[in-house]
């Protein structure tokens, strides 16, 4: 089973997200959560799950669906998965900060 290591990024994502949420419905936040959490948790047992993500095109590099959003992850090895951010489906991914950092990282090896 991998362990699901956190990005500050994705964490400052999800907390932008549900408080954004919370201005309407803070049960649909706290529910909004809920399902970010529900989905990476099956990416412990079935790191495959996702798509690769069209954008970058690198096979470690995917994304499972929740609701309107986009959970980016990078497969690190056979026992870790980093969640580098979520992202909002209807915003150009290119411009995420995080996705930024890690094609210029990969560019660069």
């Amino acid at each position: 089973m991998a362990e699901i290591i956190w990005s500050a990024r994705s964490l400052r994502d999800i907390d932008e997200i549900a408080n954004y949420i919370s201005k309407d419905s803070l049960q649909y936040a706290k529910e909004q959560v809920r399902q970010f959490l529900s989905k990476v948790k099956i990416l412990e047992k079935h790191p495959l799950t996702g798509r690769m993500v069209p954008e970058v095109k690198i096979f470690a590099i995917r994304q499972i669906l929740c609701g309107h959003y986009r959970i980016i992850y990078e497969i690190l090895n056979h026992q870790q998965i980093g969640v580098i951010t979520v992202h909002h489906q209807s915003r150009l991914l290119k411009n995420n900060p995080a996705m930024k950092k890690l094609v210029i990282r990969k560019k660069r090896k």
